[in-house]
């Protein structure tokens, strides 16, 4: 307990799932959290409660990113969770989809960070936390074309604000799961032709036998935003039942 204790935290697309836990493990850990989602209707329930300031926002609109680092003032960490999966080769994504994929997965990310970076800068100390994928540079999977594509530079992302700020300061890693058992990602199962099969396919990919779950992601960002892992940028954290070994 009491690891964030003291820190301001913005944590993106917290309504639910990864960014959910996160959010709430961080407040857990004594940090006051902004908790922004695109649908505040997912937010609703997080209002008024100790340690949490819940935003309906659009984290591709800079000026309410703008706005709302005014706002938080300076901040200590910045989980970066927004994110979507497009299913397909290159032969079959358009570009019109190719181009919502690096807008939501990547361009997403440099505008939470140029918002809230100055902030960081001005008080010497900040850790960036941005969710990457095993799907990316670090292997490719099958018809993930889009995705990984995007994900891949969320990692090139990430090193290059490592490098540019370590003297500064400022931490940036990025972390990379597996299969996550989220929300979104039972809407992706439920969609299938046979839920119960692709259910058991996706858990069989990880050694471990189960995909992960919000917690045990949310659990490394905890690490990641605290001064226990203050040795720690420009790092690229595989947590991933043993899928890609």
């Amino acid at each position: 307990m009491n690891r964030l204790k003291g820190k301001t935290a913005v944590v993106t697309a917290a309504g639910q799932g990864i960014g959910r836990r996160t959010a709430e493990m961080f407040v857990a850990e004594g940090a006051e959290v902004w908790a922004l989602d695109l649908n505040a209707e997912l937010l609703a329930d997080l209002e008024g409660q100790d340690g949490l300031n819940a935003v309906g926002l659009n984290v591709l609109d800079r000026n309410a990113l703008s706005e709302l680092a005014t706002r938080t003032g300076p901040v200590d960490v910045l989980f970066n969770g927004v994110g979507m999966v497009h299913v397909g080769d290159i032969m079959n994504c358009t570009d019109d989809e190719f181009e919502a994929a690096l807008r939501v997965n990547v361009i997403s990310m440099f505008g939470v960070i140029k918002a809230f970076l100055p902030g960081m800068l001005e008080s010497g100390n900040g850790s960036i936390i941005n969710m990457s994928s095993v799907q990316s540079s670090v292997r490719g999977f099958p018809q993930r074309f889009a995705y990984a594509t995007s994900k891949a530079a969320v990692i090139g992302l990430t090193k290059s604000v490592a490098a540019d700020y370590a003297n500064q300061g400022i931490r940036c890693n990025a972390i990379c799961p597996s299969a996550v058992d989220t929300p979104s990602m039972r809407q992706r199962i439920d969609a299938m032709p046979d839920p119960a099969q692709a259910m058991a396919d996706f858990s069989a990919r990880q050694p471990v036998g189960r995909m992960g779950t919000p917690e045990d992601i949310a659990s490394l960002a905890v690490y990641l935003a605290s001064e226990e892992s203050s040795y720690m940028t420009g790092s690229t954290v595989i947590i991933d039942g043993g899928a890609v070994n």
